[in-house]
């Protein structure tokens, strides 16, 4: 299956059905009296998260949906029947954008979360609808109304814990191949990974969700190379693990490159709880690695561990920091959960 992670969709909800001007016509009754029915309502356009989707690559071959008009109404008070909904199974992690791409409509994080996105339009009132003492044979009824029509953009971001971040060949293919079940492509060349891998990740008997995008380069919030658009898929996550090569000559402008683009990227990518870590250690002698590790941690200005995916020397010293800043994340949402609850005023 391709990954597919932003589809520009068209939609268009259900018209209303029509009022009918009908009369009761029976032998032997003289004054029959109105009997048109209303008009049924126009389908609507849902938008659902569901389990078992990781991808919006259905959307590739199908781009426009459209909900059934209302049955017009009918005589001997007959309503008219009322348009089917249409509903648009997203994975879990879909944004759904406004035309401009820029608009937020609706982020649906959760299983079974809906949303409507075009509402069908309400039918007309028939000719019944109208009767009164004073008007008891009215000849009039409404128009069901329009229908809604729109363009919109579903963006896909995985649900992750932890985002993997480095420049191509860092080795992020190898220690999420290492850590746990994914098998990603890996080779000796730049840019292997075409498309974001989700492992599950365990270390002392607790699991966590890790997600490896591709590389970045320096210019990528420009376009170059793969270009930032799968930085989406980390934005969502509780913490940051930055890999650099320690076989490079520069370590230091590395990190650096990496740091520029998500600050150039913007919003709060920039800012959230990174771990570095000095990968592929089992190709340096002590020296090197104590000359690599040093430069790092003069350019983060903090601690740096060590590690090698291969020989997985290092490997759960790291897997448990970034397990760390994971338990401090939801710790910090459910503190700010408890304290909105607190603030809520009591109603009976």
């Amino acid at each position: 299956m391709k990954f597919l992670d932003l589809a520009k969709v068209y939609i268009r909800s259900g018209a209303g059905g029509n009022g009918c001007v009908s009369f009761r016509r029976e032998k032997f009754i003289e004054y029959g009296g109105p009997d048109g029915g209303d008009g049924g309502k126009g389908g609507s356009v849902w938008a659902e998260a569901v389990d078992g989707l990781n991808t919006l690559i259905d959307f590739r071959y199908q781009q426009h949906f459209f909900a059934k008009n209302g049955q017009s109404g009918m005589g001997r008070q007959r309503s008219g029947k009322d348009g089917d909904d249409i509903i648009l199974r997203v994975p879990v992690g879909t944004e759904i954008l406004d035309e401009d791409e820029e608009t937020v409509l609706a982020d649906l994080t959760e299983v079974g979360e809906r949303v409507l996105l075009a509402k069908g339009g309400n039918g007309g009132f028939g000719n019944l609808h109208f009767k009164s003492s004073t008007n008891q044979a009215p000849r009039r009824a409404n128009s069901g109304q329009e229908c809604v029509e729109r363009t919109i953009w579903l963006r896909l971001k995985l649900i992750a814990d932890a985002g993997l971040l480095g420049l191509p060949n860092a080795g992020k293919s190898t220690f999420l191949s290492s850590t746990s079940n994914a098998r990603p492509k890996i080779a000796d060349y730049p840019f292997t990974t075409l498309h974001p891998n989700l492992g599950v990740v365990g270390i002392d008997n607790t699991e966590f969700v890790m997600a490896d995008i591709p590389g970045l380069i320096e210019g990528a919030h420009e376009g170059r190379g793969i270009g930032d658009r799968f930085l989406g898929h980390v934005e969502r996550c509780a913490v940051l693990l930055h890999l650099v090569d320690g076989t490079s000559e520069t370590v230091a402008e590395d990190y650096r490159t990496i740091i520029n683009e998500l600050e150039a990227y913007g919003g709060e990518l920039a800012n959230k709880p990174r771990v570095t870590a000095l990968n592929k250690i089992d190709a340096l002698d002590d020296e090197e690695r104590a000359e690599a590790r040093a430069a790092l941690e003069a350019e983060v200005g903090a601690p740096v561990r060590i590690m090698s995916s291969v020989s997985r020397e290092g490997l759960d010293e790291v897997l448990r920091a970034v397990r760390a800043e994971i338990d401090d994340d939801r710790l910090r949402i459910k503190q700010a959960e408890a304290s909105e609850e607190e603030d809520t005023p009591w109603q009976p």
